[in-house]
């Protein structure tokens, strides 16, 4: 693979014009895609193979038209002090809003009057309209929601406490400038670390180019392929990440080459055959953590992984072909004036840098470094313990949103379960129904039952649970499972919290194949990269902990609220149930990464004759800094999007930014030198008949010593 890496990269480091003009051609024709693709019509969350998802295609097809999975709303009305909803100035105002919601859209399905669907609470104080639409709350018009607010809006300044709630306020994620404040940081710790303005806006620039195609094909793909709003925040979460890293990697080897004096082009070729298989194997343990979320079997959580994925292929590819060609533009203006200096000095080339110290003391110490590593991180992990999983609500909103404050005054005016209302679908006639609701009537955690509303073919029924208890409780979910367990096999639970609760236990029943699948694929893969069992083993090992201590710090602020407030958490909740095999998949191939990166150059300097411990050290002093730089700038990336207004992506945000601080710099940087340390040559043994059956991949570039040595080897650059 070197061999061949090595002339795709001197084939674009010459034809530099064609493959850079072939990149942008790339861009604009994706940039021009999304632009004239229709906007995406559809965010269908389904989940197949559980009981709500069956009820949901039930009422599609026995009550056509009520829009079974369509968006709803309600506008939530409270009386002052003293004051009741059962007066005649109020009922005056209600009555006005029941009418402007009606004429008000054509997308709405039905409104509810509260005075004749029992929607006044008992002390008066508290009453709702409810409004169901016959689309989800992604293809509301804006005009349809605009009508929404306003009809609130025109009810508020009249005596009463109005506020609206319901998914059909829900938009798009709100970007902050938290992502930009990221790619800052990237940018001052690129400059610091390459001492060049050029070598350090060469990651930045085709980390943009790589988003761009990708972010800009899934968004003329979006209406095709029913993509949801979070599908392209993902594919550039770690679309820029992981592009920013692997142009880091091949420049940095770049600068090396050109320091022992090689040519720009034999430069170029080398580090793309060297560091560009490293990129190539970083890649595929990424991208097998994305793909491999399709275990799951959620249409969504697949169509985000692949979309990712996809996006990681372009970073993959513009790092082995575009850096090389812009390397050729920029000639010997990668290397900083200090570097050169640097360079001309031997002495002071020669002195040993941080990563080669740090190395040093490890090798020394390698059982003290191992013990505080895994203890502190096990220390942080122990949050991990106390995880209750669901999905959000508005229950977890800010107390900004009228979102949240309706959620607040419909706890307090009706109970907390009112927010979580169970729909039971009845597959059967008027009798059956009928006795459904005697059935569940018999229950516990029950604060009201509905009567039954049949269909109009008499075959089906639908009946409203209200649970006691919030949404997100123990006893709700408890209540859930007494119900199925209470009637028979043609009655079926659903509404948002069976939903939640059927999706947390279909994430929790995926969890350990879903590991054994990715893990066991990387393993395989790093055992051909590293010719050596133990290391993989050790990487898989590290990266198990590293994860489960960033759930621990995921809980601890999102469940427990601390530091919440330092990271916009206004209220805590329930851990999102796909951040457990979300963050085991990304985070999978994101410490993989620099696994490859740090221990191929340990793996090159031990095939090249070096002891155990001297190829320890060689690959710090050549990787550490690197590596380093790469981890801030990721942590940065991710940190950006804790800004964001979605409380999913702020999560998603928050556990990648902190998984990758535990492993780069705890795991990588500290546990895994100490285990290489303590095992010597056994780190790289391998069974004869095993060597015998892999592939030789050749990463550390042995077939490049080989050639032919009478390459160019004068610093003959190549200026733009």
């Amino acid at each position: 693979m070197a061999t061949f890496l090595y002339k795709l990269g001197r084939t674009a480091f010459r034809r530099r014009r064609l493959v850079a003009l072939l990149w942008v051609a790339l861009l604009a024709l994706a940039g021009v895609g999304a632009a004239t693709a229709p906007a995406a019509t559809s965010s269908s969350f389904s989940i197949p193979g559980t009981e709500a998802q069956r009820a949901f295609d039930l009422l599609e097809e026995r009550f056509p038209g009520a829009g079974a999975d369509g968006a709803t709303a309600r506008i939530v009305f409270k009386a002052p002090d003293g004051g009741s909803m059962n007066d005649a100035a109020p009922k005056a105002v209600v009555e006005e809003t029941v009418a402007a919601l009606k004429s008000g859209s054509d997308q709405i399905v039905s409104v509810t009057d509260p005075y004749t669907a029992q929607a006044v609470s008992r002390d008066g104080s508290t009453a709702y309209v409810s409004v169901a639409y016959k689309v989800n709350g992604m293809e509301l018009t804006d005009e349809t929601r605009e009508a929404l607010t306003q009809a609130g809006h025109a009810a508020q300044g009249k005596g009463l406490t109005v506020e609206v709630g319901g998914d059909a306020l829900q938009t798009m994620p709100e970007t902050g400038a938290g992502e930009i404040v990221g790619v800052v940081i990237a940018g001052i710790v690129l400059v610091i670390t390459f001492g060049s303005l050029v070598a350090a806006g060469l990651p930045l620039l085709t980390a943009i180019i790589g988003v761009g195609i990708g972010v800009s094909t899934i968004t003329a793909l979006a209406n095709v392929l029913d993509l949801g709003s979070t599908t392209s925040t993902l594919a550039m979460m770690i679309g820029l990440a992981v592009g920013i890293d692997y142009a880091l990697f091949i420049v940095s080897r770049y600068r090396s080459e050109l320091a022992d004096g090689r040519t720009g082009e034999e430069a170029a070729g080398r580090a793309t055959g060297t560091a560009g298989s490293a990129v190539v194997f970083a890649g595929l343990t990424v991208v097998i953590a994305l793909v491999g979320l399709a275990v799951v079997n959620i249409p969504m959580l697949t169509k985000m992984g692949f979309a990712a994925a996809g996006t990681v292929v372009i970073a993959v590819l513009i790092a082995l072909t575009l850096i090389p060609a812009l390397l050729g533009f920029a000639g010997d203006r990668v290397i900083g004036r200090k570097q050169r200096k640097g360079a001309q000095n031997p002495e002071e080339a020669a002195k040993p840098n941080a990563g080669t110290r740090w190395a040093r003391f490890v090798i020394r110490r390698p059982v003290f470094v191992l013990l505080a590593g895994v203890l502190g991180l096990g220390a942080i992990a122990i949050p991990a313990a106390s995880l209750e999983m669901g999905l959000p609500d508005d229950g977890v909103k800010p107390v900004s949103a009228t979102e949240r404050r309706a959620y607040d005054l419909l706890s307090d005016g009706f109970g907390p379960g009112f927010n979580g209302p169970l729909l039971v679908v009845v597959d059967g006639d008027k009798a059956t129904a009928e006795k459904t609701v005697t059935t569940i009537k018999r229950l516990d955690g029950i604060a009201a039952v509905t009567p039954a509303t049949p269909n109009k073919a008499g075959d089906a029924a639908m009946i409203t649970v209200i649970p006691k208890d919030r949404p997100s409780s123990g006893a709700t979910e408890t209540l859930v499972h007494d119900i199925r367990d209470a009637t028979g096999d043609d009655v079926l639970v659903t509404g948002a919290t069976a939903m939640n609760i059927d999706f947390s236990e279909k994430m929790n029943d995926a969890l350990v194949p879903y590991l054994a699948l990715v893990v066991g694929l990387a393993f395989v893969l790093l055992t051909v990269v590293f010719r050596s069992v133990l290391v993989p083993l050790k990487a898989a090992l590290g990266f198990l902990l590293s994860v489960v201590a960033a759930l621990g710090a995921v809980v601890a602020v999102f469940q427990w609220g601390w530091l919440g407030s330092l990271f916009g958490v206004e209220q805590t909740g329930p851990i999102m149930s796909m951040m457990p095999i979300f963050m085991v998949g990304v985070v999978f191939g994101l410490a993989m990464d620099y696994e490859v990166f740090l221990v191929t150059r340990m793996r090159e300097a031990y095939v090249h004759g070096e002891r155990p411990g001297e190829a320890i050290v060689t690959g710090f002093r050549h990787s550490a800094r690197v590596v380093t730089a790469a981890a801030v700038i990721m942590i940065a990336v991710f940190s950006g999007f804790i800004g964001m207004s979605d409380q999913m992506i702020k999560m998603i945000g928050f556990g990648l930014a902190v998984a990758v601080l535990f492993d780069a710099f705890v795991v990588r940087m500290a546990i895994v030198p100490a285990v290489l340390a303590l095992l010597g040559h056994k780190a790289w043994w391998l069974p004869k008949w095993l060597d015998r059956a892999l592939p030789n991949v050749d990463v550390e570039g042995e077939g490049l010593a080989a050639q032919d040595a009478a390459a160019d080897r004068k610093p003959d650059l190549v200026k733009a």
